[in-house]
């Protein structure tokens, strides 16, 4: 069954141009290489939530739990966490269409 990462986060001020290009080109690259794919991102224009919602999908809950267990992972999201604040995440099964 496949699996859905849904992560949440804000991105800070001041690092917003170096955070889209380390998303770009390194985090959603990254993430893939993982066997996370799928991966998307949207942001929120009105409402009382963190700015960015993104997904990523793994094809069982086992390649997730060693993915999220790989220090490549890790490194990512260290670096993830210099751009961004309010992060947040959680794994589920995955649908189709938008989940929260």
């Amino acid at each position: 069954m496949p699996i859905k990462l849904l992560m949440r986060w804000n991105v800070k001020p001041e690092t917003e141009s170096e955070y889209f290009e380390f998303l770009v080109h390194e985090f959603i690259p990254g993430t893939e290489r993982l066997g996370i794919t799928e991966f998307q991102v949207w942001y929120t224009a009105y409402g009382d939530c963190e700015q960015k919602l993104a997904s990523g999908i793994a094809p069982s809950v086992e390649h997730m739990q060693f993915a999220l267990g790989s220090d490549d992972w890790k490194k990512l999201l260290n670096k993830l966490k210099h751009f961004v604040e309010d992060f947040s995440q959680k794994v589920i099964p995955a649908t189709r269409g938008f989940q929260i």
